[in-house]
């Protein structure tokens, strides 16, 4: 259903953006590649002499998905920020319908959009979360624990997110990665909430592989076929008996709709930056409430900007397994934003402050900017 309150507009006098690189605290490997420092763009709404901030998720090359960071950087500068300016009083809900003349960039327009969403609720002295429907004040957290050298190195990493009090563990896995290391991790710890995520590295002659993981009990088995298999993840799940989630696939309410009708996925993972926003993500969660079908909040290696609107979409009714909503210290020594989210008895809190919620680091900012732009109207 639609937002129940929508936001009011507010004038656009410009944006900015910036190019992090923050140092992770370890390396982060999944089946596509390893990170150790996270590059994403940071966008400032500057609006009403008030400002908003935003979150493009997209990473320094284009393995996770087909945008990364300098090609975002570019449509961002050269046909969306002028579209949106060119506006000058917009509601933050028409964001999505300005910039959809534009094929793609998902991931750009989504972190545009948010930014103007949290100028326009801070004008407001609104919360995201209120402005959402979210339903707690606060939401379990599950980390995500990248491919270690073996699967001892995994259980030690394992028992230490436990110890820390994450209600949900997720590990990655690839063609080699795969049984050895759950079945390490199930006989360490039994019966934890546990999922893997593929990342889209089989194919449907891995499903034998993939069907030997039905011993585990598993929550579920994440993306494990390439993004655009529906019809494919259709002949595996109905051979599983390991609910299949889609989070690759998943790119629009329409995506999810397809995926629903094909029976490709029991559960689906909800990424605003992967599907364009966190409005078309509010939509994919009323679809799949409506159908009866779970979901749960992905991540992206967020700053604490995109930690806190995760937060508040995970709060929402329909998110009924725990997400990627960690603390921020899982993946950052420092944040960009005064008060880190942190982890409470297995929870992450849900801001309740205007806008987002939260207050930017000035300091930590500027330390981890390594390119910047204004452009104004």
């Amino acid at each position: 259903m639609p937002i129940a309150h929508p936001a009011a507009s507010v004038t656009l006098d410009g944006f900015e953006l910036r190019v992090l690189h923050l140092p992770l605290v370890s390396p982060f490997t999944t089946s596509f590649g390893t990170e150790t420092v996270r590059e994403v763009i940071v966008a400032r709404a500057l609006a009403d002499g008030a400002e908003g901030w935003g979150e493009i998720v997209t990473q320094q090359a284009p393995l996770y998905s087909s945008e990364y960071t300098q090609g975002a950087w570019d449509v961002a500068t050269r046909f969306f920020i002028p579209a949106l300016l060119a506006e000058r009083s917009l509601a933050p809900e028409r964001v999505a319908a300005v910039l959809e003349p534009f094929v793609g960039h998902r991931m750009a327009k989504a972190g545009l959009e948010l930014a103007v969403l949290d100028a326009a609720l801070r004008t407001e002295g609104r919360s995201f979360a209120s402005y959402a429907g979210a339903v707690v004040d606060r939401v379990p957290s599950g980390v995500s624990v990248g491919i270690q050298r073996n699967p001892a190195a995994l259980v030690d990493a394992v028992r230490g997110y436990l110890d820390e009090g994450y209600v949900r563990i997720k590990i990655k896995i690839k063609p080699g990665r795969d049984i050895d290391d759950t079945a390490a991790v199930r006989e360490a710890f039994g019966s934890i909430p546990l999922q893997v995520d593929a990342n889209s590295a089989y194919t449907l002659a891995d499903a034998d592989t993939l069907a030997a993981l039905d011993r585990f009990d598993l929550l579920l088995i994440e993306q494990p076929l390439q993004e655009d298999d529906l019809v494919d993840h259709a002949t595996l799940a109905a051979g599983l008996a390991t609910p299949v989630c889609l989070d690759e696939s998943i790119t629009s309410r329409k995506a999810a709709s397809d995926a629903l009708a094909l029976g490709s996925a029991a559960i689906v993972n909800i990424k605003a930056g992967r599907v364009g926003g966190y409005l078309e993500a509010i939509a994919i969660h009323d679809l799949c409430r409506d159908a009866g079908v779970p979901v749960w909040c992905g991540g992206m290696l967020e700053t604490g900007i995109g930690r806190a609107a995760n937060a508040a979409l995970a709060a929402l009714p329909g998110f009924t397994l725990p997400g990627d909503v960690s603390a921020a210290d899982r993946f950052y020594t420092r944040d960009v934003v005064t008060e880190p989210a942190v982890l409470d008895d297995g929870h992450v809190r849900v801001p309740t402050g205007p806008g987002l919620g939260v207050d930017i680091d000035a300091d930590a900012l500027d330390a981890f900017t390594v390119e910047k732009a204004v452009i104004r109207a």
